[in-house]
């Protein structure tokens, strides 16, 4: 029996997983995607000698480093489901690439460390997902280790988030003595280390396990129901509507690691995480369930696989069906192409995609045609989504070609590296010199390091250090404005921008010349 359309888009959850490195993201990931059959066997991070890596982590320099420096998607489906990860880089300085990324979803999920609570990178990513109004689910991880007391991690939850939380179950012990959850919304206690026909235990209607259960005469298991009591009583209530406006964060305790909760997280996420949601557009919302197809590029990724130079536009579909071979219009170019070539994404194995629906990813193939933020639509309506965010970099540097011989490669593999976005390129008006301008040293590692392998191009660094950017409204400029205090460049798009030493020569220069009209793309966003 398929389904019809409107019962496909509806089986959709698509989410990003937002975290600060190490609290367990790609270890989640792994085991999310085991449960939906997708790989047989976990590869984990930590086994970094046996060679086996993390599906997620694709790319060279991640598995020298083992963090995710890509944010690479994950289909699976699960119980009537279908359901798409969109992985997200945790290391800060991609917070472009991850913001970008967080347009793409309707929901996510926040992993906290038991033990460090809320970090700074994790702040950062759900103030984004809080400005959008986007559902958040937490799962606090690591309950295998010690870490913070349950009742403290929840408060520094409120406090430092500013969100309410609904704990759905609540630890019994940690650490050496974590003996399993007590599972509120389900009601059962589900044990630790238990084999499956033993692991759960029905709670009565006065919210307890039968009398004479070891765990009865556990003194951690009775502070566990101390806790209980007190969340019934001063907690705040579970609220479907306020999940779904993301004003309440339902929290799920347990251990990806040992695959311990993750389950009972994932079957509870699907229940309570919308459907794709409508989006705004030029011409107002965009129903998800409308017939016309219409999706925007929120990513673009240059060889996923080195052996063919290929680089691939990451489409969210917003309202309608995809079909390999359809022709779509672009606004921007004021065009029509074809989308014959398609792909969707099990981390390195991908398929071709004959057909996706809204709420789904899709890779198309890219010859240099598509930016980030492009509209894609059918039909006679030609609108256009509201703009991504473009984060102004704080870092330069200026780069050359170490082989004069091989400029060639240099310029193919900076105009493609540089359409990804996570690095923004600029060029001084009178010498014609390339800056690379980002949001952190990082991003210049990961840009050197693709350049020799994926190009075969050496590159010259020569470090600018940190800028204050700011665009100049019209086109026109008096080019000897331009001194090394207040340097003179243009973008990629052939707009005029000033890059000042500090905000002193910003101050200075603004006194100086006051009818030049400055102003930060990121305050348009804000």
């Amino acid at each position: 029996m398929g389904k019809n359309f409107k019962e496909e888009v509806l089986s959709r959850r698509t989410f990003a997983i937002i975290s600060h490195p190490d609290a367990g993201k790609t270890t989640l990931t792994e085991k999310l995607l085991l449960f939906g059959g997708a790989i047989r066997d976990a590869g984990t991070v930590k086994a970094k000698k046996t060679g086996k890596f993390a599906t997620s982590d694709w790319m060279e320099i991640e598995k020298q480093r083992g963090i995710s420096v890509t944010s690479s998607v994950m289909q699976f489906d699960y119980d009537g489901f279908r359901v798409n990860i969109l992985d997200t880089p945790g290391h800060q300085d991609f917070s472009e690439d991850t913001y970008r990324t967080l347009m793409a979803v309707d929901s996510a999920v926040m992993i906290i460390d038991s033990a460090k609570g809320i970090e700074e990178q994790t702040l950062k990513l759900f103030k984004v997902c809080r400005m959008r109004g986007i559902p958040i689910f937490t799962f606090i991880n690591k309950l295998d280790r010690q870490g913070k007391s349950p009742l403290e991690l929840l408060a520094e939850l409120e406090e430092v988030l500013g969100i309410e939380s609904y704990p759905m179950n609540w630890p019994i012990g940690m650490g050496k003595e974590f003996l399993g959850i007590y599972d509120r919304f389900n009601k059962r206690v589900e044990q630790f280390r238990v084999s499956d026909e033993d692991r759960f235990i029905p709670i009565s209607n006065e919210g307890e396990i039968p009398d004479g259960h070891p765990l009865t005469s556990s003194g951690l298991y009775e502070q566990t129901l101390d806790e209980i009591l007190l969340l019934n009583e001063a907690g705040n209530e579970f609220s479907v509507e306020k999940v779904a406006a993301g004003s309440l964060t339902p929290v799920f305790f347990g251990s990806a690691l040992t695959n311990f909760g993750v389950q009972t997280f994932l079957e509870s996420y699907l229940k309570f995480a919308p459907a794709p949601i409508a989006r705004n557009s030029s011409i107002g919302e965009i129903d998800p369930l409308g017939d016309q197809f219409s999706g925007f590029v929120f990513k673009i990724q240059a060889n996923m696989n080195p052996a063919h130079r290929d680089r691939i536009a990451f489409v969210r579909i917003c309202s309608g069906k995809f079909e390999r071979g359809m022709t779509v219009n672009v606004p921007r170019l004021a065009k029509q192409i074809k989308l014959s070539q398609s792909t969707s994404f099990m981390a390195e194995e991908r398929n071709t995609v004959d057909e996706a629906v809204s709420g789904d990813i899709i890779g198309l193939y890219d010859t240099g045609t598509y930016q980030i933020g492009d509209t894609l639509t059918t039909g006679k309506d030609n609108f256009q989504f509201e703009k991504l965010p473009q984060f102004t970099p704080e870092l330069y540097v200026r780069v050359s070609a170490k082989n004069v011989m091989k400029q060639k490669s240099f310029y193919k593999g900076i105009q493609q590296l540089v359409q990804e976005g996570a690095i923004q390129l600029y060029k001084t008006i009178k010498t014609d010199d390339y800056l690379l301008g980002a949001v952190g040293q990082l991003q210049f590692e990961v840009f050197e390091h693709r350049m020799r392998n994926e190009y075969n191009s050496e590159v010259l660094m020569e470090r600018m250090g940190s800028k204050i950017a700011r665009w100049i409204e019209g086109d026109t400029i008096d080019e000897n404005l331009s001194s090394s205090r207040s340097l003179l460049v243009k973008d990629r798009y052939g707009h005029y921008v000033f890059l000042f030493e500090n905000d002193f020569a910003l101050r200075w220069f603004q006194e100086k010349n006051p009818n030049v009209k400055l102003y930060n793309p990121m305050d348009q966003h804000q």
